[in-house]
């Protein structure tokens, strides 16, 4: 049996798409770059689609047929080495989800993270505490204490991003059940966690808003979700959506409006973000 294959890269990704757009302004098809490579044309897709690591002696010998200024070839073959070296959070692939190592390359790489979060603080935000409660109560599925504190230290180091000199923007909504169901009997867990999104809204670079029980249904109720913008213009928006036992990439122009929109309604009507701060101390008082 064959090793499991990590997730793609950004980076894999980025370049997989810029090398089929190489392809189709040389006017070749598929079937014929494999002819080239002498392989078969599912190789060629595989690479454009970043279903497979990018193979530096076939993206050489496809610069050169497509007609690639030489300069040009030798940054891209650089970049599509360092795009095929393991991200740091495949030190984590005991207990990472396959559909889940996108999730934390595209988190890692994105300039704007926008989320709607109907359930719990996002794991970006949230205390080890609250995300060690999140895991035992079951949302990992049958994780024994090993692999709880394994998926904790993980949720810790994606955090580190906020951390960085230039961090995305984060821009999370998030529904006041979030902030009104405890995830412990432990009053402290919440209450820490409370403290901590409190530090968290006075930091540039994230803004939170909460959806109010009393602002009534929105048209984000259906599912979390969110969505990456990016700095590199090669790559578009993506969105992420999750279910139970696995999750959605979702690139085509049509949906992305649809949850862009979606999103835009929500934060038009989700508390602001002065407001949020005072929903967030209330809700300390009670726990």
């Amino acid at each position: 049996m064959s090793e499991r294959r990590p997730a793609p890269t950004v980076g894999q990704v980025v370049l997989g798409r810029r090398l089929q757009e190489l392809r189709e302004a040389a006017g070749l098809r598929r079937e014929e770059a494999a002819r080239v490579l002498r392989v078969a044309p599912a190789t060629v897709r595989r690479m454009e689609t970043a279903e497979v690591a990018l193979k530096i002696p076939y993206v050489q010998v496809l610069l050169t047929t497509y007609g690639v200024p030489e300069a040009e070839a030798a940054t891209f073959v650089a970049l599509a080495e360092e795009a095929n070296r393991p991200g740091w959070w495949q030190r984590f692939h005991d207990v990472l989800p396959e559909w889940f190592s996108l999730y934390v390359s595209l988190e890692g790489a994105a300039r704007i993270i926008r989320t709607y979060e109907p359930h719990f603080v996002p794991g970006l935000l949230q205390t080890p505490e609250y995300a060690r409660a999140v895991m035992e109560a079951g949302t990992v599925g049958q994780t024994g204490p090993e692999g709880v504190e394994r998926h904790v230290s993980l949720r810790m180091a994606r955090q580190r991003l906020l951390e960085r000199p230039d961090p995305p923007h984060l821009w999370v909504i998030m529904d006041e059940t979030v902030l009104r169901r405890p995830v412990s009997i432990r009053g402290e867990v919440m209450r820490d966690q409370l403290d901590k999104l409190l530090e968290f809204t006075e930091r540039d670079r994230i803004t939170l808003q909460v959806a109010e029980f009393a602002d009534g249904p929105h048209p984000g109720t259906v599912a979390p979700f969110t969505l990456f913008r990016f700095a590199q213009p090669e790559l578009p928006d993506l969105v992420f959506t999750e279910y139970l036992t696995g999750a959605l990439y979702l690139d085509s122009r049509k949906e992305v409006s649809a949850h862009l929109e979606v999103l835009d309604h929500m934060t038009a009507r989700a508390a602001s973000a002065e407001r949020t701060k005072k929903i967030l101390r209330e809700c300390r008082e009670s726990f």
